[in-house]
């Protein structure tokens, strides 16, 4: 059914989707409990479901979703000879009743990372292996973290990011471990400078190999709708700025990667579901609202999972279960192709071209689509001009805060070659001066030789005059009769 509405045949059920439109897969047979807070992921033609929570309890069962001839089936694999250790060699000892926990595809594996049980006080890696149908536990050294629901958990090559999440004693985390899958060895890593806030039920994606992206979550207060980047090179947080569409808080969304987009489903704020499907283009920052729905459907709820599935050679984003007042437990699948501009341009050619040049009939769909495809190129292109405006904006007021700078450098310049002119013309004065008073040196020099014997001529006359005087006076004496000095 198309929202609900209209039916859909089994067997071509794929063929019949809209772009950009959910649909409800229409099952064969039964379909398992609703629930919110499961683990999901899709290996080769099956959806695989497992655990989750309804009514307050904890699921530890197993469901596969066949796409071929969209049936639902319980599945049921003996425990692999390494987990005989544990007390009950059975499939509820080795997946546990467990909600909040994550489901990762790795080889010909389906690993299981953590969440709420009573199983554990540490992070747990399970496994299902598709090829030998067998489960159990895997075995991890190192700096293994502690038990946590509600955290993320990224493959990046060959290593899972674990990120944030809440403990068994609702302690909020933001701390960071890696997991390499090819030793099993847990590391934790220091990240540095602005880190999110601490947070659970939040989504995160990688990018380029390079960047982790951390969106929304929530505290015990408040739900976030924020935006944050882990550099792995040097382990750096940023919060960056995005721009498009309005994103309102949510917590319990699901996300998925698909050439660079990042697609958001799901979540809320524990009030109200979160309506809008969203896209994230990881390279630009750009947000955009692909789809909205009702209120009360069963794609605005919290706890809910999505996937991407290839079929027939198309991709398809897949959704389910996940709680906005009931535990919903429908698949609903949404034609992921017409966000790749490749494939867009083309299809988008091909359907001008038919329409101008035959003028043959088209269906509603058809012509539905083909003005869905010339919007989204619309926006597109209104999307890049914006951004190259942005871009021009920037450069302009670089420009003129360079302007700016140079015209305060200039001033300063200018002031400073008035005072040296100062300084220069002062001193081209005391040049002045004192050149003038090196030509008066020899007149001078004269002059102090004239003084000098004028003053030793003065001297050599007193120097006789007291002679004289001195004979005159011992005369004297000799005519009184008086002694002269010896």
């Amino acid at each position: 059914m198309e929202n609900g509405d209209q039916d859909v045949d089994v067997g071509t059920w794929f063929s019949n989707l809209l772009h950009d439109q959910w649909v409800t897969v229409p099952v064969a047979g039964r379909r398992p409990p609703g629930r919110y807070k499961h683990a999901a992921a899709v290996a080769g033609q099956r959806l695989f479901i497992s655990g989750g929570s309804r009514n307050g309890r904890h699921l530890s069962d197993i469901q596969v979703l066949d796409f071929t001839n969209t049936t639902w089936l319980s599945l049921k694999l003996p425990a692999a000879p390494a987990a005989a250790k544990s007390e009950n060699d059975s499939l509820v000892q080795v997946f546990p009743a467990t909600s909040g926990h994550h489901m990762i595809v790795w080889g010909q594996k389906l690993l299981l990372l953590d969440g709420h049980s009573k199983y554990s006080s540490c992070v747990t890696v399970r496994f299902l292996d598709l090829e030998k149908q067998q489960c159990g536990v895997m075995e991890t050294i190192g700096e293994i973290p502690v038990a946590r629901e509600g955290e993320s958990v990224t493959l990046v090559g060959s290593k899972l990011i674990v990120f944030g999440g809440e403990d068994i004693h609702r302690k909020l985390l933001n701390d960071i471990y890696i997991l390499d899958l090819d030793t099993m060895t847990w590391n934790k890593v220091e990240a540095t400078q602005n880190p999110p806030s601490p947070r659970y039920d939040h989504a995160a994606a990688v990018h380029a190999e390079r960047y982790l992206l951390v969106f929304g979550g929530c505290s015990h207060s408040t739900c976030f709708n924020d935006l944050y980047v882990l550099d792995l090179e040097t382990m750096e947080w940023s919060q960056p700025e995005t721009r498009g569409d309005y994103v309102s808080p949510r917590a319990g969304h699901s996300g998925i990667t698909v050439h660079g987009n990042w697609y958001i489903v799901g979540g809320g704020d524990n009030k109200n579901g979160a309506l809008n499907t969203l896209v994230l283009d990881m390279t630009k920052l750009v947000w955009s609202v692909v789809t909205t729905v009702k209120p009360r459907d069963p794609l605005a709820s919290e706890g809910i999972s999505i996937c991407l599935a290839h079929i027939h050679g198309d991709q398809y984003l897949v959704a389910f279960g996940g709680y906005n007042g009931n535990y919903n437990n429908e698949c609903c699948d949404s034609v992921n192709e017409l966000l790749d501009e490749g494939k867009q341009l083309d299809s988008t050619k091909t359907e001008n071209t038919e329409v101008e040049g035959a003028g043959q009939k088209q269906d509603g769909f058809s012509g539905t689509t083909s003005v869905k495809d010339a919007k989204r190129l619309l926006e597109l292109s209104l999307a890049e001009v914006r951004e190259e405006n942005s871009k021009l904006k920037g450069k302009m007021d670089e420009i003129n805060s360079n302007h700016e700078e140079l015209s305060k450098e200039l001033a300063s310049v200018q002031g400073q070659l008035i005072s040296e002119r100062s300084r220069c013309f002062k001193l081209e004065a005391q040049t002045a001066e004192l050149q003038g008073m090196l030509e008066s040196l020899p007149s001078v020099e004269a002059e102090v030789q004239s003084l000098r014997k004028e003053k030793f001529f003065t001297e050599q006359v007193e120097h006789n005059t007291s002679v004289q005087r001195q004979g005159s006076r011992g005369v004297w004496q000799w005519f009184s009769g008086g002694e002269s000095s010896p």
